[in-house]
């Protein structure tokens, strides 16, 4: 398949989890309703606030809502980039910020946990230490599908341009990009460097960000978008429970890597 529509959803996700899985799952019906055939949700969709609590409703894998979006992905019949949850850690008091895809028959695609996690302290307003709570994955995740070979990340993982190349390097045509990226942050970095990651490794990005305020310290940005390979912004969404869709079209992506190989040109490799 060399075309099809992809959507990222846009939510407001608290810490009730059973409304956050209602509300995402009516989303997802209507994006694809819409034709979409990929679908991303975004980061901590069916339950975000103060870390402390949030791992507090972690889940094993599977669990209720592992479940819930499986089945909603074979209902469906579409690639669902399940966002990420809150994963029941080894250690008691942590967890693992897990992004999971199912396919049309309701298989499990992949499985990518966060990486880089997000501790900060830029003023009394965002103070953040992701790493108290949250154990980090080791292991990059892509995957094969029909849709192309989509690659996994998630929300602070976008400041490290190594991870994205390495998934280059594995193939990835598609960044499928679950966020809850900060109010803060968002407003100078969100845009600029989404779109520096769709130029660089010349691929689509579907970004699905939170929005609103989840706790006093953490507002969401919202600004949910799809980036094409030569880094224009096909749809986006600034605020609002909403779909962003456009059209993902494989041959485009050959011919700008044919065009401008750039990923062919490199002189620095790693050892």
């Amino acid at each position: 398949m060399t075309t099809y529509l992809a959507a990222a959803i846009q939510l407001h996700g608290g810490l009730n989890k059973s409304e956050n899985v209602v509300n995402a799952t009516k989303l997802v019906e209507e994006a694809a309703a819409n034709g979409a055939e990929l679908v991303v949700l975004p980061e901590y969709f069916n339950c975000l606030g103060p870390l402390p609590e949030v791992v507090a409703q972690a889940e094993s894998i599977p669990g209720p809502t592992s479940e819930a979006m499986c089945q909603l992905a074979a209902r469906l019949q579409i690639v669902l980039v399940a966002g990420s949850i809150c994963e029941t850690g080894n250690s008691a008091g942590q967890g693992h910020n897990t992004s999971l895809v199912f396919g049309p028959q309701g298989e499990q695609l992949a499985i990518y946990r966060k990486m880089h996690l997000f501790d900060i302290k830029l003023s009394p307003e965002l103070t953040f230490e992701e790493s108290h709570w949250i154990v980090p994955g080791e292991v990059v995740s892509h995957f094969g599908s029909e849709l192309g070979n989509i690659g996994q990340a998630i929300c602070y993982d976008l400041r490290f341009p190594e991870l994205f190349r390495q998934l280059a390097d594995s193939g990835m045509q598609v960044l499928a990009f679950p966020s809850a990226f900060s109010q803060t942050t968002g407003e100078a970095h969100w845009e600029v460097l989404l779109r520096a990651r769709a130029i660089e490794n010349q691929c689509y990005v579907v970004a699905a960000n939170q929005y609103g305020q989840h706790s006093p310290q953490f507002t969401s940005y919202g600004h949910s978008l799809i980036v094409d390979p030569w880094g224009r912004i096909l749809a986006s969404q600034e605020t609002g429970d909403g779909i962003v869709l456009a059209e993902i079209d494989l041959e485009r992506l050959s011919q700008v890597r044919r065009d401008l190989p750039a990923l062919k040109h490199r002189r620095l490799q790693s050892s």
